[in-house]
């Protein structure tokens, strides 16, 4: 077998093999740094928190570590209040160094972890209260409320700084997972050149596993071939590959699980699969059972009653806010918007929403007015149908979007950069013809050519912003987007929503517009 294999690729498994370039007791240094950090952190917080609550020190004037008479109470619950913050971090997977993180989701932990430590440390303080000696003491709630506080700005800003730290060490190339990509196409493309161009992300792909069995090249978007699926367990052993990503919906399943029974975990490997469209069941289902025969029932619309009430009632919020907040702002783009061009200064156009309900959509004006639409039309056609002409970039950095369109203004560069052009639509939001978070709101035209799969992302309200816009947005195929759609649509919740609004930001600063 391996020498047949050697006809058909130029390289052994073992030469991809890539040499460590840190020490083995980097991470585990890191790890125990950052455990002693957060203890530190813990015992600090409420510390200072009795000292701001109760303006008196925590300590006695005439001894460094010795309590006072006042925080010896506090003092008695110190222990428990470092070890549930320790436990708490550990719960949500904050000391997980390797792999793929964002801010945003680290940051959502440490909330998350800093909140279920202070109803923890709560309770133990009333249910313990100092042991015997301190029974009939009463704590003041005020300095657990500031406990909570300062332990979220203290942790989060220690999490900040070593992330920070790590995307400067990985764009180096260490601190990066060796990782297999198994399959050819479109989303191992993607998954490639994703990884290559972000190293951040903290994955280096060092061997392709084909899944043909036909030959082929030697090499896939410039990684080397090193085995086919039957040939994978010796790969992951001579590669030293830690992870294995399956990027091909056409992989065979019974000989997939095999592989991974053999040798995932055994040899402490992981394996993720990219999932296409029809290889993976979403999120929200549920199990029935008929007569003996249990049935997974798929939800036949995509939100449920309450769901749709607390998603209407974020919008309404958010929108409400927003545009209260945003007025100012808005007045000197109009007022830009009238100085640059002649027309109007808001820009309205027909949008397709939910169940396929025309709407009038709000933008501020970003071309000159009477501009021909056809360029755009003849474009989007080409986008949907996934024509090679379509990718405006090249195969490295695709691009799928009009470049140096001669119909925008000179301030229409800069709001579209920013995404500012889009902010109007917060009107739309109010009036419940969109939602702050959802799909992208298509034009009439662009219906036209969807194929019947393509108008499942039909099923929810279109967004101000979506999963698409911050995970590659004119980097991806129209198919990919559609994905991204119909992920959303299946797996909503008010936290991804927060997850999606909060990188939004990121790219609206970045000026990497929609």
């Amino acid at each position: 077998m391996r020498a047949e294999r050697k006809k058909t690729r130029l390289l052994e498994p073992s030469d991809v093999r890539v040499p460590g370039r840190a020490p083995r007791w980097i991470v585990p240094t890191v790890k125990g740094a950052l455990l002693i950090f957060d203890a530190l952190a813990a015992a600090f917080s409420f510390i200072a928190a009795f000292t701001v609550r109760e303006h008196t020190s925590a300590f006695l004037s005439n001894q460094t570590f010795a309590w006072s008479r006042e925080f010896a109470p506090y003092g008695a619950l110190l222990i428990f209040v470092v070890c549930i913050r320790l436990l708490t971090l550990r719960y949500v997977d904050l000391y997980r160094i390797r792999g793929e993180f964002s801010f945003v989701d680290e940051g959502l932990r440490v909330f998350k972890a800093t909140a279920i430590g202070s109803l923890l440390i709560v309770a133990a303080a009333f249910l313990y209260r100092g042991g015997f000696t301190f029974r009939a003491f009463s704590y003041a709630r005020g300095v657990f409320v500031y406990d909570f506080v300062l332990a979220l700005v203290t942790i989060g800003t220690v999490r900040f700084l070593m992330r920070t730290v790590q995307i400067v060490v990985r764009r180096r190339q260490v601190n990066l997972i060796p990782t297999l990509v198994v399959g050819r196409g479109p989303e191992a493309s993607f998954c490639i050149r994703e990884m290559r161009e972000h190293p951040e992300l903290g994955y280096r792909v060092i061997g392709i596993v084909d899944i043909t069995n036909n030959g082929g090249t030697s090499t896939y978007e410039g990684v080397p071939v090193v085995s086919d699926l039957s040939g994978l367990p010796d790969a992951i052993r001579d590669s030293g590959a830690n992870e294995v990503i399956i990027a091909d919906p056409q992989v065979n399943s019974d000989a997939l699980f095999e592989v991974m029974i053999r040798c995932g975990r055994r040899r402490g490997v992981e394996f993720r699969i990219a999932p296409s469209l029809f290889n993976c069941l979403p999120r929200k289902t549920e199990i029935d059972q008929i007569g003996v025969l249990p049935m997974i029932r798929l939800f036949r619309e995509p939100l449920s009653s309450g769901a749709r009430l607390v998603k209407r009632a974020s919008d309404l919020l958010l929108s409400g806010l927003a545009i209260s907040l945003l007025f100012p702002i808005w007045l000197l783009i109009a007022l830009f918007i009238k100085l640059d061009s002649k027309g109007p200064i808001f820009y309205t156009q027909d949008r397709v929403g939910m169940d396929g309900r025309l709407f009038l959509l709000y933008k501020f004006r970003t071309m000159r007015a009477g501009a021909d639409p056809e360029l755009h039309k003849e474009y989007q056609r080409a986008f949907i149908a996934g024509r090679a002409e379509a990718n405006l970039g090249d195969q490295d950095k695709p691009t799928y979007k009009i470049l140096a369109d001669p119909r925008i203004t000179r301030v229409g560069k800069y709001l579209r950069r920013l995404s500012l052009d889009e902010v109007p639509q917060l009107f739309n939001v109010l009036m419940g013809d969109m939602s702050v978070v959802g799909p992208r709101p298509p034009i009439p035209y662009e219906v036209e050519a969807y194929e019947v799969w393509h108008r499942k992302r039909l099923d929810m309200k279109p967004g101000l912003t979506g999963l698409w816009q911050v995970s590659g947005r004119n980097r991806l195929p129209f198919e990919e987007m559609v994905r991204l759609d119909l992920f959303y649509i299946e797996n909503w919740s008010l936290l991804l929503d927060l997850k999606i609004i909060l990188r939004t930001g990121f790219v609206m600063l970045g000026g990497e517009g929609f």
